[in-house]
């Protein structure tokens, strides 16, 4: 999906101050590559929503009234049972006048939550500024953040992404700068908003994998009624014992594959350029270099680069975290170009293509 008429005004994370160490951990044996996990001891994921677009609208001088459609996506429990985060972020901020839509997609909530936010900026002209959010906290008793999957393990975090076509972007008169990723705020752009163009969306699924996260487990009438935490190690495993870990494997591989050759025909770059880096989901080192590194350089060219690694996978947010990230460790020189991956059950995987703006 072509969408270089989008613009991202501004990018802040929200990470909680404290981290977790995987000594200890079960997870430790199988060395997943993380050197910590950020833990929320206080704030609920919708409150951390909120945190992180508080400072993403200070960033770029926008007000949560001005808000056009606000995206919340998420992978896991927000605190309620029965009831709607996307409307309480919205109300937190202001944004009134704006349309609170869910989004539910797993761990690729946040890449999903932002090509739909493309989708509305580029066919409805009434849809001027578009607030973009994730938010998950995996705390017990329901979630074992180190021991509740293969593959992952799991931070505490929020994101936060501002989104506006290029024709408006220079409206906005917020200040350049940022404070570091987990302390009150991650990266901002600039208040022109047009120093990170957003040029291409790409998805691709495999909704024949579903069963991973499903295994042999019957439909349940309420929540967690067949294990009290959620154990996703133990359908994956049922799922692979059904259908051999071959077809997983090898659906990953070409699908990751396909994704990055959409990216880059979507994309357009220029004749005999490459993205100056892509950015990896923070999955466990074992995928990483065993799947996406190895795509990743083949494919494209261009570095890897790993956010995660004092982290954790932070749910729905790893693309729009990785966009904070990027800006604030200002990778990108003026007209580069960086592709952000994401991944999420179901399966289905995600790149969002941004090029700096170039002066």
């Amino acid at each position: 999906m072509r969408t270089d008429a989008v613009v991202i005004s501004a990018a802040a994370a929200w990470l909680p101050p404290r981290s977790e160490a995987p000594a200890g951990s079960d997870a430790s044996a199988d060395d997943p590559g993380y050197t910590s996990l950020t833990v929320s001891d206080g704030p609920s994921a919708p409150e951390m929503a909120v945190l992180a677009a508080s400072t993403a609208l200070e960033r770029a001088g926008w007000d949560g009234a001005e808000l056009d459609l606000v995206l919340h996506a998420w992978s896991y429990y927000q605190g309620h049972d029965f009831w709607s985060p996307a409307h309480y972020i919205a109300d937190q901020l202001g944004a009134h006048a704006a349309q609170p839509i869910g989004i539910q997609q797993m761990c690729n909530g946040g890449a999903a939550a932002l090509q739909t936010a493309a989708t509305h900026l580029l066919a409805d002209p009434s849809t001027a500024r578009v607030l973009v959010t994730t938010a998950d906290r995996f705390c017990p008793p329901g979630f074992d953040r180190w021991n509740s999957d293969l593959g992952v393990a799991y931070g505490d975090g929020a994101s936060a992404v501002l989104v506006s076509r290029a024709d408006l972007a220079g409206t906005a008169t917020g200040t350049t700068g940022g404070a570091a990723l987990g302390d009150t705020g991650g990266a901002a752009l600039g208040g022109s908003g047009a120093q990170l163009r957003l040029i291409s969306m790409s998805s691709v699924s495999a909704p024949s994998l579903e069963g991973m996260h499903r295994g042999n487990d019957t439909f349940s009438p309420a929540a967690r009624m067949n294990v009290p935490t959620v154990d996703a190690r133990r359908t994956k495993r049922a799922y692979l014992r059904r259908h051999g870990s071959s077809g997983y494997r090898a659906a990953e591989r070409e699908r990751v594959e396909t994704l990055l050759r959409l990216a880059l025909a979507e994309a357009e770059l220029p004749r005999g350029t490459r993205p100056r880096c892509v950015v990896l989901p923070r999955v466990h080192r074992a995928p990483l270099e065993s799947v996406f590194v190895p795509i990743v350089v083949d494919v494209t060219g261009a570095e890897p680069i790993d956010f995660g690694r004092e982290t954790g996978h932070l749910g729905a947010g790893d693309l729009t975290a990785g966009i904070a990230d990027l800006l604030e460790s200002k990778i990108l020189a003026p007209g580069e170009t960086a592709l952000v991956l994401s991944t999420g059950a179901g399966f289905t995987w995600s790149c969002a293509a941004l090029t700096a703006h170039a002066a």
